[in-house]
């Protein structure tokens, strides 16, 4: 049985990692990624702020969110 810290680390590595394989580090002036897991339940928001950054910050935060997500599952496959 995984731990809900574990959980919770997991994911929050994830996002950020996902993040930061899209945008280099010194464009983003603030991330914010929360998780929580409570009854078998993962939730996690991811917000960038880049405001020198074209990309679609909205797009590269929803799926640093499923890279959670995933990364989460794989946790539990093991």
């Amino acid at each position: 049985m995984v731990d809900s810290d574990t959980v919770v680390e997991t994911a929050s590595e994830a996002a950020h990692g996902y993040v930061f394989s899209r945008l280099k580090k010194s464009d983003v002036e603030d991330i914010d990624v929360t998780v929580s897991f409570e009854d078998q339940v993962l939730e996690v928001d991811v917000s960038i702020l880049a405001p020198e950054v074209e990309a679609d910050l909205e797009r590269i935060a929803d799926d640093a969110a499923r890279a959670a997500g995933n990364a989460v599952d794989d946790l539990f496959e093991q």
